[in-house]
């Protein structure tokens, strides 16, 4: 009983840390990041100012909080890759599981919403800032474990760079061609072949490096 009751606690949780998450992106996408209070997402969300704190420590935080694990992704495929994986196929493997998920990291999920909130933080300074700083933070875990892995900072620095840049850039490449008009469905069928040459193009000059033993 106390087990059931537990789950019956966290699922509320969850379900109201989602609907303050889903009323400040509306607003901030409304109305922009800089002219909504906390308190007004606070009404849209029917809780208190400080309900919204105890979930979100910071504004920024309504925006990035569900979606900052993502910047990890690379690092934990590569950390959990399997014997006889490089870190280019662990990458790859993780990013074309994805894409046939349609993830909305990847901005293919047929809801707009993941694609609103990416063009919030393009919009918003401030966002942007803390985006940068989120993805580098995620490049640097990628390098670390591969430096401690082969013992060559300078090289992991490159591969973990190359590797964060191909990922980048296929997202950018989907985000943008549903921005030009084109079907989720339509980018998300192309989405695996462009992937697979990113990353063939990434393995050309990585080859075997960090080959799992």
């Amino acid at each position: 009983m106390a087990d059931q009751a537990m789950g019956l606690r966290e699922r509320k949780k969850l379900q109201t840390a989602q609907r303050i998450y889903r009323a400040a992106v509306t607003l901030f996408v409304e109305r922009g990041f800089d002219n909504v209070s906390v308190q007004e997402i606070a009404d849209a969300a029917e809780v208190s100012k400080m309900t919204v704190f105890n979930y979100f420590g910071t504004k920024e935080d309504l925006v990035f909080m569900p979606v900052e694990d993502h910047f990890g992704d690379a690092a934990r495929a590569v950390r959990e890759r399997k014997p006889g994986e490089t870190a280019v196929d662990a990458v790859r493997r993780q990013f074309l599981e994805m894409v046939e998920a349609r993830d909305p990291a990847l901005g293919l999920h047929a809801e707009p919403f993941a694609r609103q909130v990416r063009q919030l933080v393009r919009d918003t300074p401030v966002l942007m800032e803390r985006a940068f700083v989120g993805a580098q933070k995620g490049t640097r875990a990628l390098a670390d474990l591969l430096a401690e892995e082969t013992g060559d900072r300078t090289l992991a620095l490159i591969a973990a760079a190359t590797l964060s840049a191909a990922r980048n850039a296929l997202i950018e490449e989907y985000v943008g061609r549903i921005a030009a008009g084109e079907s989720p469905e339509a980018v998300a069928a192309a989405a695996p072949a462009l992937a697979e040459r990113a990353f063939a193009l990434v393995e050309a000059g990585l080859k075997d490096y960090a080959r799992k033993a």
